[in-house]
């Protein structure tokens, strides 16, 4: 049997995927709405629907991902936070293991808001990287671990379907420099760094686009 790129990815995203990466007992969103409503809304959306293209949406994301993040912007015994943000590390410190489960539950029951793409060319060249990805540079298919759909796997591979393309650029390119440095096994830094500028942006406009 000929392995195609789709299989391909979502075979190495098995391998990726740590049996640590599950964040236990699911949360509370109701004991989250408060903070969600007031502290969270100023960035994300009261209804986790970003009104600002550079913040994420969190709607519909998977809670357990949510969660993962959030403990990434905390630092902890001294060491430096695992994701890098002048805004959420600040934000998580007073957050604790509970909270953040309760926000991940909050904002993965929230309805997420369909996301249009813009660049009809470059939604041609996203589809193709993100449906087949380019074997011969080591690319595969986006669509392994993010589902074809865009809906992704959790806990390790976040949701896309509607997400900010501006976002999304930002992501890709801060693995790409190793700025955000996050992921298991290093897969997301490998990848974009074989990925130019104007892939990432095609990317970015054709998941902004899938519902």
């Amino acid at each position: 049997m000929r392995l195609t790129p789709a299989m391909a990815a979502l075979a190495a995203c098995a391998l990726a995927l740590p049996a640590s990466g599950q964040t236990g007992a699911k949360g509370d969103p109701a004991k989250a709405q408060l903070t969600a409503t007031q502290v969270c809304a100023g960035c994300h959306g009261a209804d986790g629907n970003s009104p600002t293209p550079t913040n994420p949406n969190l709607a519909g994301q998977h809670a357990a991902y949510i969660t993962k993040q959030l403990m990434n912007f905390k630092s902890a015994d001294g060491k430096a936070a695992e994701r890098a943000s002048p805004v959420m590390n600040g934000m998580v410190v007073a957050l604790t293991p509970d909270d953040m489960k309760n926000l991940g539950a909050y904002f993965a029951a929230q309805a997420p808001k369909p996301g249009t793409a813009k660049d009809k060319d470059l939604v041609v060249l996203g589809q193709k990287l993100y449906r087949g990805g380019d074997m011969g540079r080591g690319i595969p298919a986006c669509a392994g671990c993010h589902s074809p759909n865009g809906a992704g796997i959790p806990a390790q591979y976040p949701r896309l379907a509607g997400q900010h393309a501006d976002y999304t650029v930002a992501q890709l390119k801060g693995f790409r420099s190793g700025e955000r440095a996050n992921d298991p096994q290093k897969m997301m830094r490998m990848i974009a760094a074989k990925m130019s500028d104007r892939e990432i942006q095609a990317l970015a406009e054709y998941v902004a686009g899938l519902r």
